[in-house]
């Protein structure tokens, strides 16, 4: 097969040229005889690792494609703005770019009634990236966008079809390479590899997956399960595009390194987790910040490096900086053949880590605040609400389970929302109340499945203070028992009985602490039974005394001969007037207020003074835990006064140094 290569020697083709202002991309490229096949392209990784482009649909729709549009029927209706996209990535330093083909298989293009047009708009696609001046052509094809039987309609060979019809396309238009990306489900990939061999033996083939914030694929596979498949199927690179962002994505090269060493990988996370601001997804990490990454994955045995969604030339320009820089430091090239993975650099916290575990482990102040589900089917106040907290600088969302034993919306449910449309982590309150053995097992692996990883683990309010005191409040286990089950059970990828459940789970639970308890001799010997049987953080109730804490671990050092060294998040209830500070003093147990306290918020009096105060006075009480030791805090805000909690975490961020 004749292919265009007028990038790697000389040329009067202005088409192909790079600018001169184009930063260095990576290693030198050699000169060719009009053929890149698979040998030729393995042996140009070994010369140095090159940078691939940004997210090519974030950029055109941030030049004012509609979201919703078809994207790669812009390659014949407006093709210029495609090569556009592509000019400032190549003027960036990126040397390989992808085609604007992600999504033109038959099956995606039938949603916009285009289905016969999978190799044209292909084809199309490959001649925007050669007329902007790509040095190196990746034909990109996606994910199909259906699943297979038996999980979908779709049959294999129907499958296999869409992959052949759109490489070919790709190939025979002359792609250097073909780039098979943000894949989910390891058998589609099997069947991919098959259909694009068939057409295109030669091209080198890069295939890429994408991840969940877990480190799993969708479909549940570890990184190095992806690798280990991959490199049996015989691709020429393997890698991970998308996800989390920059740090999740430099876990997984580490993972995929180890359980595949001899392949090539390719690096292309996102501009950070997408988070939803004023209506738009906005990709929060700098060029610096994806600079610095780079440079680790770099360390970590990448070849390619590139972006995804949110990476624009700023990013791309920046990684160019850090690769070039590299280059030029250690004139090392990058080793595909090794026998054995390198060391790996101690991570800060797992692989898989949850937002809230990666938090404790990194030292910030972490702050968490509590909301309860609604009493209806509409959460769009309790999204709106966590919204709100999250941009005052709330970590995580604590969704409690039945408060009070009151009637409300499963919270498993409300954490699903608020994740997918607040864009926070949440903690999933996880009471042993009501729920026979059976049951609970079912809504663990439920609450996994909905993507929840954060468990409080706790007994809940007993049924006769609810709604409903006539029904059963009986329970299996108890919150110890439940932990022991969650971490050497589940955790394990075994049930209660030993059973298999699959793969493990990954949940990070914590437990509560009563620092005000009437025994706190009694409660020391029992916390110390939770951290055994794997509790990870407290949650402790609210408190009004920065002493009270260390108190309590005083107790807890006599009682169990140990320093209690899980991160503990000090509870905090602002007061919003003397008569509420009066009823939690009298009427909540476990809640102990200093007189000094009392007084002064008596003397600021009722309304708005008496709500100034109590946040004043929690701002103040927050500072002294925090220079105590306390992790972070866990804000319960008053009567659903979902502002003035965003009013106290401003004030927390300003008055306690974050680490």
């Amino acid at each position: 097969m004749q292919r265009r290569l007028a990038a790697f020697g000389p040329t009067t083709s202005g088409r192909a040229r790079r600018r001169d202002d184009a930063v260095d991309g990576g290693g030198t490229l050699p000169p060719m005889d009009g053929r890149l096949d698979r040998r030729t392209f393995r042996d140009l990784l070994m010369r140095g690792p090159l940078v691939a482009d940004g997210g090519l649909g974030t950029s055109l729709i941030a030049l004012g494609t509609p979201v919703d549009a078809c994207l790669e029927a812009l390659n014949t209706r407006d093709p210029d703005l495609v090569e556009r996209a592509h000019r400032a990535f190549v003027e960036a330093g990126a040397r390989i770019v992808a085609t604007n083909s992600f999504g033109a298989n038959r099956f995606r293009l039938e949603r916009h009634g285009l289905a016969d047009r999978a190799a044209e708009l292909s084809a199309a696609a490959v001649a925007r990236a050669r007329d902007a001046g790509a040095e190196l052509v990746a034909g990109s094809l996606g994910p199909l966008g259906v699943r297979l039987a038996p999980y979908g309609r779709v049959r294999e060979t129907d499958a296999a079809g869409a992959y052949v019809e759109q490489a070919a396309a790709l190939a025979g238009a002359g792609a250097d390479l073909l780039l098979l990306e943000t894949q989910t489900d390891l058998r589609e990939i099997e069947v991919a590899v098959g259909a694009i061999r068939s057409v295109a033996p030669d091209l080198a083939l890069a295939v890429s997956a994408t991840f969940t914030r877990d480190d799993r694929t969708p479909l549940g596979s570890a990184p190095g399960v992806v690798a280990e498949t991959l490199a049996a199927l015989g691709v020429d690179v393997i890698g991970v595009n998308c996800g989390e962002g920059p740090a999740q994505v430099l876990r997984i090269v580490r993972a995929m390194r180890a359980a595949a060493p001899a392949v090539p990988l390719l690096a292309s996370p996102n501009a950070g987790g997408p988070a939803e601001v004023g209506g738009r997804l906005v990709y929060p990490a700098t060029p610096d910040y994806v600079a610095e990454v780079a440079a680790s994955l770099l360390d970590a045995g990448a070849a390619i490096v590139g972006g995804c969604c949110g990476t624009g030339p700023a990013h791309v320009r920046a990684i160019a900086h850090a690769v070039a820089s590299r280059t030029r430091a250690t004139g090392v090239v990058v080793e595909v053949d090794q026998h054995h993975a390198p060391p790996e650099p101690a991570a800060p916290a797992p692989a898989g880590a949850t937002h809230l575990e990666r938090a404790l482990v990194g030292g910030d102040l972490v702050v968490a605040v509590e909301m309860e589900p609604p009493r209806s089917f509409n959460a769009a106040g309790v999204v709106a609400a966590a919204a709100t907290l999250r941009d005052a600088g709330a970590d995580v969302i604590d969704v409690a389970d039945s408060p009070m034993a009151k009637m409300r919306m499963s919270a498993w449910a409300a954490c699903r929302l608020i994740e997918e449309r607040a864009g926070i982590e949440t903690v999933l309150h996880f009471p042993t109340r009501g729920r026979n053995l059976l049951r609970l097992q079912g809504d663990l692996l439920g609450a996994h499945a909905l993507g929840i990883r954060n468990l409080f683990v706790c007994v809940g309010d007993p049924v006769t203070i609810g709604d409903y005191p006539q029904t059963l409040n009986d329970v299996d286990v108890t919150a110890t028992g439940l932990l022991s089950l969650v971490n050497e059970g589940f955790n394990e990828g075994v049930d209660r009985a030993g059973s298999s459940i699959g793969e493990p789970t990954a949940f990070f639970a914590g437990a509560a602490v009563g620092p005000h308890a009437p025994d706190p001799a009694r409660e020391a010997r029992l916390l110390r039974r939770k951290i055994e049987a794997g509790a990870r953080f407290l949650l402790s109730q609210p408190l009004y005394d920065a002493g009270s804490l260390e108190r309590f671990r005083a107790v807890f050092r006599d009682e169990t001969r140990t320093e209690l060294a899980v991160p503990v998040l000090a509870g905090v209830l602002p007061l919003a007037s003397a008569r509420h500070a009066r009823f939690l003093r009298n009427e909540v147990p476990g809640i102990s207020i200093p007189d000094a306290t009392l007084a002064r918020i008596e003397r600021a009096g009722d309304g708005d003074a008496g709500w100034d105060e109590g946040l004043a006075i929690a701002a103040e009480t927050v500072a002294e835990l925090r220079a105590g030791g306390v992790a972070g805090i866990y804000v319960m805000p008053q009567f659903g006064r979902y502002d003035r909690a965003a009013e106290l975490i401003e004030a927390i961020r300003r008055l306690v140094p974050t680490a």
